[in-house]
């Protein structure tokens, strides 16, 4: 399979099938083999319901259901241990992360060799208090502690290599602190932080579609 994209999600009911449509109308003009798993991680809303609908409506899709709010860690996480994919982009489900930017990110991975990359809002939409000024401390405190130089590590879109994934343990831990910082800049091939231009407009207690 060549793509695993995997959506963190929290009260996105709405979002959900905009997404959707817009990602799988991306990876089937560009021929990818792929999987949707989206995680729901504790909604409050009816975001379940949704990706059940969409799940019975395209298998590409599939679901895990936290039963209560675990935290993106968790989710993707869970998301990781389970994706099939030679690549695995993740991307939040607010739709300010592009699916448009999928195959720049796929190429990155396969073709020109990188294990891990970020992608970088230029742009942001959000509050300038309460999210733009401290995610600007967040970026410059951590690319000083763990020496990776990355533009944005709160940018929820990425990609990576399956076995990056698959031995790294929870995400982000390893990116975070000097030490693993180090290591991940030593071992990892991290390409620079990728220009992407935003859109404009625990347990476990479910799984959908697993095989």
């Amino acid at each position: 399979m060549d793509l695993s994209i995997v959506i963190p999600l929290k009260d996105e009911e709405e979002s959900l099938p905009e997404l959707a449509a817009w990602i799988r109308n991306v990876v089937n003009t560009h021929g990818y083999s792929y999987e949707i798993i989206m995680v729901d991680d504790g909604s409050r809303d009816n975001s379940w319901g949704v990706i059940q609908q969409l799940n019975s409506q395209d298998a590409h899709i599939k679901g895990i259901k936290f039963q209560r709010n675990y935290g993106k860690s968790a989710a993707l996480n869970e998301a990781f241990r389970v994706a099939k994919g030679d690549v695995v982009i993740t991307m939040d489900a607010d739709l300010q992360d592009s699916p448009d930017e999928i195959p720049g990110l796929y190429r990155m991975i396969k073709d020109e060799g990188y294990d891990l990359v970020s992608g970088w809002k230029k742009r942001r939409y959000d509050n300038v208090l309460t999210k733009n000024i401290p995610s600007k401390f967040f970026n410059a405190v951590t690319r000083r502690m763990s020496g990776i130089h990355l533009h944005d590590f709160n940018c929820g879109l990425k990609s990576y290599k399956r076995k990056v994934v698959k031995s790294t343990g929870i995400y982000p831990s390893w990116l975070n602190g000097r030490d693993s910082g180090r290591l991940a800049k030593k071992w990892l091939n991290i390409a620079p932080g990728s220009t992407v231009k935003p859109s404009l407009d625990g347990n476990v207690s479910s799984m959908v579609s697993w095989t």
